[in-house]
């Protein structure tokens, strides 16, 4: 081969890096930008009948004691304003979401968006007459058969809209389960370190003692023979993240199990991104009695965080009968909400729970079908093995913990500790350094920081090759500016609609709280506005 050709192959061959500037309009909030007298549409004025029906009605407590104070502007104001709003974010439909780990930031198929727009799903209310609601009623239904068949369990409750009220729902249903059967002083929850948080922190402001299992410095699972210390007979329940949020797969799962039942704990997976394992293997078939699938993750519908989401409560067949109310059920081909339920743990959500979120999910698992959803997982593992070998040859300054050979599945926790010791700039610099490139910053749930300088990309099966060797490419350019102009990274975004956010101080005083208003009417009342 010519040398001048082995040159443009070469060139040819490099990572591009984009040139990327995120618009900054410093644009006002909506009610800033009020005119009174404004209008963008002349609402038509209500029919004497109407108006004649409807003056007598007392209101009660119930009437405004003021009138709305809604912004009043114009529709080309109005059309500029939402437009420039959203070029100052950076969506999972303009950038990667690779580095956004824990999450399962996906791709969402445009046609389940269309779909939920769709004003006979939009327009469905909770309060109709069950016979107007037999289709959402059959797309319930129909999903839950989908997840017990993916995940080896009896029944699913879609009502939680959220991995975190999934959990809490969980532990209900643990203590219902023991009350039930006169179990007393079973006050204890074990889990391990590197399960998602929630699963610790949920079942503690239930009551519960949490007993949190250490890593073992070698395999960065929990140690056997701690595990079978911390059981005992106040044991309630197990809550296990598997993969833990290292992206280790703890393949003794079964046996944790097996000695939990002995001592009539109940045995809770946390599945909240099993984007690694569906098709592969199943909660059930490891023994689990209570689990739950984050649909917002998963199954692609876009990132809830506790809504507008869906923690999929999973079960066994003796745990139904706790699950929240109403459950859906069929008989003699009609579809229909089961409110009687004795021992049920009552109501989480209103009415049914986030229906949207359902029905993305049942759209993705209908078009993909088995085969499909288990090669997205395949396809989610290769892609982080790839990612992970990628990052620990070319960006100098990574370390990855609990190396004793064993694969990370479909994310891998790494750590910026070498890059931190060298030039004083750790992750939180290269967290926003990353929106200079458009690609958003790492999702800080690494807390505690478990390793030192933590990050947990997760490449699920959306992204491809070059967007991988991006995200590593950027990475790798970081460190040297690191190396090269620390002070430039620390105190970059420098391309973004925002500057260096403002950190948030460990422990929040009530001076702090002072500075904060969550709506217009708060920061007029504070401020003086």
């Amino acid at each position: 081969m010519f040398p001048d050709l082995v040159e443009r192959v070469r060139i040819l061959k490099q990572v591009k890096i984009r040139d990327f500037h995120q618009a900054r309009w410093n644009e006002p909030i909506i009610m800033e930008l009020s005119v009174e007298g404004e209008r963008g549409v002349l609402l038509p004025e209500v029919e004497k009948e109407v108006a004649a029906e409807l003056s007598g009605v007392d209101l009660g407590d119930i009437g405004r004691k003021s009138d709305l104070n809604l912004p009043e502007i114009n529709q080309p104001r109005l059309v500029r304003h939402y437009s420039r709003v959203t070029q100052e974010m950076m969506g999972s439909d303009n950038t990667l979401g690779i580095s956004q780990g824990t999450c399962t930031l996906k791709y969402n198929p445009k046609v389940q968006e269309h779909t939920a727009l769709d004003r006979r799903i939009a327009d469905v209310h909770p309060l109709q007459d069950e016979s107007t609601l037999q289709g959402i009623l059959e797309i319930y239904y129909q999903t839950d058969k989908m997840m017990q068949q993916l995940a080896g369990m009896d029944k699913f409750s879609f009502l939680p809209t959220g991995g975190g009220q999934a959990i809490y729902a969980n532990a209900q249903i643990v203590k219902k389960y023991h009350e039930d059967k006169g179990n007393e002083g079973k006050d204890e929850i074990v889990t391990t370190l590197h399960s998602h948080p929630v699963d610790a922190a949920a079942s503690s402001t239930l009551g519960y003692k949490i007993i949190t299992l250490m890593p073992d410095p070698e395999t960065g699972l929990p140690n056997w023979d701690e595990y079978m210390a911390a059981l005992s007979e106040r044991t309630a329940a197990i809550f296990i993240t598997n993969p833990e949020d290292t992206g280790i797969f703890n393949d003794r799962i079964d046996e944790f199990v097996k000695a939990a039942h002995e001592l009539d704990a109940v045995c809770v997976y946390d599945q909240a991104n099993a984007n690694a394992l569906i098709g592969v293997s199943r909660a059930g078939d490891a023994g689990f009695d209570l689990m739950h699938f984050n649909l917002h993750k998963t199954f692609s519908a876009p990132h809830g965080s506790d809504g507008p989401g869906c923690g999929a409560i999973g079960c066994r067949e003796k745990f139904v009968k706790y699950l929240p109310k109403p459950t859906v059920e069929e008989k003699d081909g009609k579809y229909y909400l089961d409110y009687d339920r004795d021992l049920s743990v009552g109501y989480v959500k209103m009415f049914m729970g986030n229906a949207m979120a359902v029905m993305k999910a049942y759209m993705w698992c209908r078009s993909l079908g088995i085969d499909g959803l288990r090669q997205a997982a395949v396809i989610s593992v290769l892609n982080n093995q790839y990612m992970t070998n990628q990052i620990l040859k070319k960006v100098p300054g990574t370390k990855l913990y609990f190396d004793d050979g064993r694969r990370r599945m479909e994310q891998t926790r790494l750590s910026f500790e070498g890059l931190m010791e060298e030039t004083g700039c750790g992750i939180v610099d290269v967290n926003h350094r990353l929106v200079d490139y458009g690609i958003s910053e790492l999702w800080m749930s690494h807390h505690p920081f478990t390793v030192p300088e933590p990050f947990t990309p997760e490449p699920c099966e959306s992204y491809n090759k070059d967007d991988i060797d991006y995200y590593v490419e950027v990475l790798r350019r970081i460190v040297e500016e690191c190396r090269e102009d620390p002070e430039m990274v620390k105190s970059s975004p420098h391309k973004a609609a925002r500057h260096l956010p403002q950190a948030i101080p460990e422990t929040s005083s009530e001076e702090d709280f002072k500075k904060l208003a969550t709506t217009w009417r708060a920061y007029v009342k504070r401020f003086k506005v």
